[in-house]
């Protein structure tokens, strides 16, 4: 506990960690990934180089750090169980949608996946602490589904994860159609059509 009238320490790191993930996603708006430089960040965080560089070992682990500071890292709950699988699945992507659509995080996002292809450290922290926790929340949303009748029980769960959420990641990241609301609907529903379980 800090005496009376001496700044926290920790108090006062974790402002300077906050100052810098917020240049860091405001200066990628601005100027573009390739043209993002730590000495940028540290200029306009109002820190030195040094103290990024303690913190993190490259470029990619800092975006990738603020991406999960700005979009709740550690606060996964729960996919929504209404009981109506499709209008759950729906729920989500939609969310998702309006994530990625977001003019605020699409950079980001880019250049974290970007990063992710030609960084294989970087590739394992982005499995561990975001894809595999996220991947686990929504196979236990599909086993709850396969115990009320909703999904064959022989559904392979990775599988029908990827039917179900990778077009949409997809669509994002080639930018081959326009990602809407209605196309997630449709995604839903026909991955659906094959996975419910085959009437005797």
């Amino acid at each position: 506990m800090p005496m009376p009238g001496v700044p926290d320490p920790n108090r006062r790191s974790d402002a300077t960690r906050r100052a810098i993930l917020t240049a860091a996603i405001d200066l990628l708006g601005e100027v573009g990934y390739p043209k993002l430089t730590i000495e940028g960040i540290a200029r306009t965080a109002g820190v030195g180089k040094q103290t990024i560089y303690r913190w993190w070992a490259s470029k990619g682990s800092l975006i990738f750090e603020a991406f999960l500071a700005f979009a709740g890292d550690g606060e996964t709950a729960a996919l929504p169980d209404t009981g109506d699988l499709a209008a759950d699945l729906k729920l989500v992507l939609r969310a998702t949608v309006d994530e990625l659509d977001d003019p605020r995080y699409d950079k980001a996002m880019r250049a974290m996946h970007v990063e992710i292809v030609n960084d294989h450290l970087l590739a394992g922290e982005y499995v561990a602490r975001l894809e595999k926790p996220m991947r686990e929340l929504k196979k236990e949303r599909l086993r709850a589904a396969q115990r009320v009748g909703q999904l064959a029980e022989d559904v392979e769960l990775e599988v029908a994860i990827d039917m179900l959420f990778g077009p949409v990641l997809n669509r994002w990241l080639q930018r081959t159609g326009p990602l809407t609301h209605d196309y997630v609907d449709q995604v839903v529903d026909t991955a659906l059509r094959g996975l419910k379980p085959r009437k005797p």
